[in-house]
């Protein structure tokens, strides 16, 4: 039969061909599947509905012959290339253990197929990382990374570069000995170098822990090693030895020597990577991110270089990579996050490139800033990662008052950004909700649009999430959304999220939802007394939760509790006297009481300059129950704790302690009490 008549074959009968007792026909068979599903997504489709998937792992399973395990595992990698349902179908049929141990055989076409096959499989989202750390499975990895086969020794070293996504991960692939065996291929072929660093990359990614043993390893030598390949020929080597220092760096600030001049090389170096093809390109703006997060200095030497243009212009470009453009987004959100010019520039770029010259000379208004319509359209993407990286460019750029302003007060944003809070990703979701607290944390029109839709419903509900970043971040942005807000705000707010529930999110077993939601109380009672009236309803439960805040071990939550007593205390008489019986009936049930527990506390100044404006409150302005509550602090010990703290070492303290003496003073004198 001529070659060509075997593509006249009925698929079914090369599905059934597969399972032949005869060698022949079954090599024949698999050859044709795979010779028809390459570069073929419908085809693919086809043959998985077939059930071929399942037949061509048998072979590789149990065959002995070479050709026909070559042919298998080249057909599994066929597959599994380029289509989620091929790589369901692949691991489906439990074909992981087969190509590991394949990997072993003593003939290079096989152990090349299936080396070829598992990196596509690795390459998926859908690939199994956590099996890989099932029984022996990483130590046969970490085995092969010394396998004479270039090709399976690199395949080793890219898996466990895709299984490390998790610290536990991580720290049990250094305590197998992963770290020294990957430093070890540093010296190798460039192929095996770049594995190496991938996966070098992969453990030290957020991990301080690692990131400290690579700066040690070797006395510095390992260290030493990545440094140079920056430098190296091979743009991607140079990708990589960027990617691995920009996590030690991001994890360990200041952990070398000799950081600080690395450091601007790498900026350098990936400034002119940013024009590179392929994964060069594309990886840079992301390891650009790293390198330069947190770090004010790098992100005014990169603004120097011109970085915001450079990376605002792949917003301009019709198509670009997902992983690309989430970099840049992640690059711009860095860059933005803390220099005023940088956000400046970027939403003051103009998209030049879709008007010829004199027209755009001539019409200067007709110019939009590009970034709108780019950041915009990054919210709707299909990536979560993109979503993410566009959530964290307009938080960054939000951060301006007069961005928030000017430039962000458009509906443009707020629309996608409370659509992205129901989003199926929770990674996504807080991202979203830590933006839309940022735009309306000022008196910007962005609050009005979140008034007359659902916006205020949606955040309360995710207030109650089960997830305590989503609660936290959704507190924060209720909490922002009150920052200064006029009552028929505050509310509208308090009703649909009721009193309760703000008790039970004061008292939640996460510490961050605490300080957030004692911080919404705050911005609730600030203000006239209207506003602080609010704590006292239902019976007093709100200030009653607050209370008992007042007491937290942790410093950060009982500083906003007593931020939220001082506020209560500037209220009106009512609102002081209610303050005056919450200071003593602590007294009576410990001896001292909170207030004077806050003056005497030495570990943070702030508590004890905000306690005494407590005191400052509670003396002004003079009504007709003055005389009685000067009495009732003295008699507390107050009066006395503050002649102790005259010559405090806080300016801020000693300054307000007097005033609240002299005040102190005036008022005896006023009403001839006697002093002491």
């Amino acid at each position: 039969m001529p070659a060509s008549a075997s593509w006249a074959s009925r698929p079914e009968d090369l599905v059934e061909s597969l399972s032949s007792l005869d060698n022949t026909a079954r090599l024949k068979a698999i050859r044709d599947v795979k010779n028809q599903i390459i570069g073929n997504k419908t085809k693919k489709l086809s043959y998985i509905k077939l059930g071929a998937v399942p037949r061509v792992v048998e072979i590789l399973a149990s065959d002995t012959e070479v050709p026909l395990l070559v042919q298998s595992a080249a057909a599994v990698g066929s597959f599994a290339c380029g289509t989620d349902a091929g790589v369901r179908a692949v691991l489906d049929s439990g074909v992981l253990p087969h190509l590991l141990k394949m990997l072993q055989n003593g003939d290079t076409q096989v152990a090349e197929a299936c080396a070829r096959s598992l990196k596509m499989i690795f390459h998926s989202p859908l690939a199994p990382k956590s099996d890989m750390f099932q029984g022996h499975r990483m130590e046969l990895l970490l085995k092969l990374l010394n396998h004479g086969n270039e090709s399976v020794a690199e395949v080793a070293a890219r898996v466990l570069a895709r299984c490390c996504e998790t610290k536990e991960h991580q720290l049990a692939l250094a305590n197998a000995g992963g770290l020294q065996s990957l430093v070890s291929l540093l010296a190798g072929s460039i192929k095996i170098r770049e594995a190496s660093l991938d996966a070098l990359a992969a453990l030290t990614k957020n991990n301080k822990h690692l990131s400290e043993m690579v700066i040690k390893l070797d006395n510095g030598d390992a260290l030493a090693s990545i440094i140079r390949l920056i430098k190296d020929k091979s743009s991607l080597t140079r990708l990589l030895a960027c990617m691995c220092l920009a996590n030690i760096g991001k994890a360990c600030p200041g952990g070398y020597s000799q950081e600080s001049e690395v450091r601007a090389d790498m900026l350098s170096i990936l400034m002119r990577l940013l024009d590179e093809p392929g994964q060069a390109g594309q990886d840079a703006p992301g390891v650009l991110a790293d390198l330069v997060a947190n770090n004010e200095e790098l992100q005014k030497a990169a603004a120097d270089q011109n970085a915001v243009e450079k990376l605002a212009d792949f917003l301009l470009r019709k198509e670009v990579p997902s992983k690309q453009l989430e970099g840049v987004l992640l690059g711009l959100s860095e860059l933005c996050s803390k220099l005023e010019n940088s956000r400046r520039q970027l939403l003051d770029l103009q998209d030049l490139k879709s008007f010829n010259t004199s027209l755009a000379l001539a019409a200067p208004l007709l110019l939009r800033p590009m970034v709108h319509g780019s950041l915009v359209a990054a919210l709707r993407h299909p990536c979560d990662g993109v979503k993410v990286a566009a959530c964290a460019c307009v938080r960054s750029l939000s951060r301006s008052v007069k961005n928030l302003r000017t430039s962000l007060t458009s509906e443009q944003f707020v629309r996608p950004l409370l659509q992205l809070i129901n989003d199926p990703s929770p990674a996504v979701q807080a991202e979203a909700l830590t933006a839309v607290g940022n735009i309306v944390l000022d008196f910007t029109p962005q609050k009005s649009v979140i008034m007359q839709t659902d916006g205020i419903a949606q955040l309360i509900n995710l207030a109650q999430s089960m997830d305590h970043t989503l609660r936290r971040n959704a507190v924060l942005a209720l909490k922002n959304f009150l920052f200064m807000a006029d009552i028929t705000v505050k509310h509208r707010v308090i009703a649909e999220l009721t009193i309760p529930t703000l008790c039970d999110l004061i008292q939640d077993p996460e510490e961050e939802v605490q300080e957030q939601a004692i911080t919404l109380v705050r911005n609730l009672v600030h203000g006239e007394p209207d506003s602080i009236e609010q704590i006292f309803s239902d019976g007093g439960l709100l200030f009653q939760a607050i209370e008992k805040q007042l007491i937290n071990p942790r410093p950060d939550i009982a500083l906003q509790a007593l931020y939220v007593i001082n506020n209560v205390v500037s209220g009106s008489e009512v609102h002081k006297e209610a303050v005056m019986t919450s200071i003593l009936s602590s007294q009576l049930a410990s001896n001292t009481s909170w207030l004077t527990r806050f003056l005497q506390d030495t570990s943070n100044p702030q508590l004890r300059v905000v306690a005494v404006w407590c005191i400052i409150n509670l003396l002004y302005p003079a009504g007709e129950d003055i005389s009685s509550r000067v009495v009732r602090l003295r008699e507390a010990g107050v009066e006395a704790q503050l002649h102790k703290m005259v010559d405090d070492s806080c300016l801020d303290v000693k300054s307000h302690v007097r005033t609240a003496l002299e005040m102190y003073f005036g008022i005896r004198h006023i009403d001839g009490l006697q002093c002491i």
